[in-house]
Parts: structure tokens; sequence; C-alpha cells
């Protein structure tokens, strides 16, 4: 008499669970998912940068720097190469500094915008995990083992937000949609416009950058001077609370620590916190097309004086 072993139910809801977390992992790197989006955002633009002539500017950040630019009119104002390599704030300071250091080449000037959520904490984001992962490069920027293990799993878990979002956009679109889908000019920077939807307030900034931040910045000076570069940094555009105390103690501490660094581009007496959000798109940080271009013309001449002391 032959008796037939039947597996273990537990195994039958392993090979079940496997299986739907790889077809997770696999809409969130390879189709429609938010590392995606960034997978395709930082490698679009390390390939540009590849393919853009030495010396250059090199502006980065989160998305603070990718939506407030105009490269081409900073390229011309400047008589340099300008690529723009600004990705996303949740990235974490450390994953995006990181990132953008093989880049660099002899000669190239870097310029660092971070908005002042990335220069709290510990330097690590929600994002920083699942984007090393999804480029291929597991704990780019020194990422926890803990943080790195939860993102791995979450990558195979998309969200309810993000499937009703997709099966929407397949219904209405026919195809993926994400924040960062839109295609780059050919100096990095966004070709579209998000648009605010809410009402607007101004920003407050509640304290400076932190103890490890400046440290980190300070440590990615070294790096790129090691690789034949030099940096600059820039107190962001903000559409911030001009009338609180906090919010203004708060830019000038992280403006004058920063500066200890290296050069620092920041208007004396606005602290480059706006009053207004006319020329804002739809976050305290992005700008529309005429403010890119406002910022870009100003950025332009703070630049010029120190590229010159640099040659």
């Amino acid at each position: 008499m032959t008796v037939s072993a039947k597996p273990p139910k537990f195994l039958s809801w392993l090979a079940v669970a496997g299986l739907a977390w790889g077809a997770g992992f696999v809409y969130n790197v390879y189709l429609g998912g938010e590392a995606h989006w960034l997978k395709g955002l930082y490698q679009n633009k390390v390939a540009i940068a590849a393919e853009t002539s030495d010396p250059k500017l090199i502006i980065t950040g989160g998305s603070g720097a990718h939506y407030t630019v105009d490269s081409a009119l900073l390229s011309q104002e400047l008589g340099m190469p300008v690529v723009n390599l600004g990705l996303d704030g949740p990235l974490g300071l450390d994953v995006i500094l990181a990132s953008v250091l093989e880049a660099v080449q002899p000669g190239d000037v870097v310029l660092l915008i971070p908005e002042y959520l990335i220069l709290e904490g510990d330097g690590f984001g929600p994002k920083s995990g699942l984007f090393g992962i999804a480029v291929g490069k597991p704990g780019m920027g020194g990422v926890p083992a803990k943080q790195l293990a939860l993102d791995t799993l979450q990558l195979g878990i998309p969200s309810l937000r993000w499937t009703v979002k997709s099966v929407t956009n397949l219904a209405e679109e026919g195809r993926f949609t994400g924040y960062y889908d839109g295609p780059l000019t050919a100096q990095g920077d966004p070709t579209e416009t998000k648009q605010r939807e809410g009402d607007w307030w101004p920003l407050k900034i509640n304290s400076a950058a932190s103890p490890h931040a400046v440290e980190r910045i300070a440590q990615f000076k070294t790096e790129v001077e090691d690789r034949g570069g030099q940096l600059i940094v820039s107190i962001p555009w903000v559409y911030g609370d001009v009338n609180s105390e906090q919010t203004i103690e708060s830019v000038r501490d992280t403006a004058q620590a920063l500066g200890e660094i290296a050069p620092v581009l920041v208007d004396e007496e606005t602290l480059n916190i706006q009053d207004s959000p006319t020329l804002f798109a739809d976050t305290h940080y992005h700008l529309k097309p005429e403010g890119r271009e406002v910022r870009s013309q100003q950025l332009a001449q703070q630049l010029k004086p120190l590229l010159l002391e640099m040659q």
C-alpha cells in the first residue's frame, strides 16, 4: 500500500506569498510603482551627465533642485555646460549625495540645493532603501540594514493607493503614470509643471540643519574634491513664513553652518524666503517656468564671481 505524502500547508502558503511578492516587486520596480519612476529619473539623468562635456556645473538635491532651475539659461549665462541631477527629497540626504558622486569629473563644480526637510534627521528618508534596490545598488548611501530589509519587503507590496491609481491610469490613459514620468530636457530639467490644487500657506522652518546633515555635507565636500571637483551650496527658495522668528533663525543658522563648509549662495536680505506663492507650482519648493527663470538668473549672478575664483 502506497501512501502519498502531501506537502505541509505552510509551504503552499509560502509559495503563494512568494508569487504575490514577486508580482508586486515587478510592478513597483519595472512597471508603474514609485520605485520605477525614480529609477528611470535617476538613470536618465546619469546618462545625460555622462554625455555632458567637462568641466560642467552639476546641480543636485531633492525635487527642490529638480523643479527649480532652468539649466539651459544657467549654461548660457555661465558659459559652461550645466546638468540637473536633482532627484527626490524622501530619498534622504545621504542617498542623494551618494547618487551624484559618480558623475563628478575633474574640473566639475557641484551645486547642492538641499530642501530643509532633507537637512533634518539622520540622512535617510522613507524611500532611501527602495531606491538603491531599484537601481541595482542596495544600501546606496549607507542605508541601515533594518531599513533596507523593510524596504525590500515593501517593494513587493504595492500600496492600495498606488494600486487604485494604476488601475485608473490604465482605464483612462492606457498606461501607467507617475509623478516623475515626464520627459527631461537635454540638461535633465523637467519639461512638465505640476499645478497645485489646494490652498497655499507660508511654510514654517522649525529647525536648522541637523548635526548629521552638516557632518555629511562636509564629508561630501571632501569626496567631491577627491574626484577633482569643487562644492558650492545654495540655500533653497521656499515660500515661507517671513514673519516667523523661528523660521528666520532656522534659515540663518543653516546658512551659517553650511557656510563653514563651502561657499553658500543666499540673498542676505530675504534669506531666499519668498513672501508670495506667485512663482511657485505645486509645492513650497517647486517653481513655475517663470519662477525657474528668475531663480536661475539669481544663481548665475551669484555663481559668476565664485567660478572665476575657482579657475
